[in-house]
């Protein structure tokens, strides 16, 4: 049997967010696995995924650090962040992250700054290593609002997302991306966010289709722009 393994990170409770998708997600992913979403296609036969989940602290200083520290352990194939868009009205799966971080206007743990470098030698930006168009058309299919998103902002997300493509440059053969979920709306209306059962899907869905795509790269399931 052909084993993968995947590492799903997530942020601990935000202080102003009763519900936090980015927290509830990769438990969820770590206890149930893959076992309730139709595989429509086989993707999964004969395939064993362990899924290990991080979770961390909202801190530019500690945030990538205690990834860093999971990954060394456990040498994943894949690597799935999260976070929290509040605006958001489906998923977003992020593009890009930039070389830049902002923490004058959030409450950081550190001193104030305006925009700087999170690596001072390191590239503009990088790309997700997702495969993105897959991915948006399995949500499609199992009727998951989703939407492709420029970059992750400035804050903690972007640094994180920056610092573990970073990494995974220097990695052979692993696939690494974040993804945003919205706030969690049980509401019949869903004039913003999702429930909580179809965010959990679609962390399900980007499993399964990265993990396809790992067995048979093909640049049709790649969308950047």
């Amino acid at each position: 049997m052909e084993k993968f393994s995947v590492v799903v990170s997530g942020f601990d409770r935000y202080e102003d967010v009763k519900v936090n998708p980015s927290y509830e997600v990769p438990k969820a992913l770590e206890e149930q696995g893959l076992q309730s979403l139709p595989d429509d296609d086989g993707v999964l036969d004969g395939i064993q995924i362990d899924i290990t989940t991080a979770m961390l602290p909202v801190s530019f200083s500690d945030a990538w650090p205690r990834l860093r520290e999971v990954l060394d352990r456990i040498q994943p194939d894949i690597v799935v962040a999260t976070g929290l868009k509040h605006a958001a009205r489906g998923v977003a799966l992020e593009r890009c992250a930039t070389n830049q971080r902002d923490a004058s206007s959030r409450g950081d743990d550190e001193q104030d700054q305006e925009l700087i470098p999170i690596r001072p030698d390191g590239p503009a930006a990088y790309w997700t290593r997702l495969p993105l168009r897959s991915i948006l058309t399995d949500f499609s299919s199992h009727g998951i609002p989703a939407t492709l998103s420029s970059d992750a902002g400035t804050y903690v997300c972007n640094s994180l997302f920056y610092n573990l493509l970073n990494w995974t440059a220097k990695q052979e053969h692993v696939l690494s991306g974040f993804v945003s979920f919205p706030l969690v709306n049980e509401s019949a209306s869903h004039e913003y966010g999702l429930p909580i059962r179809q965010q959990i899907a679609a962390g399900q869905a980007v499993i399964r289709r990265s993990v396809r795509y790992f067995q048979e790269p093909t640049s049709p399931d790649v969308m950047l722009v």
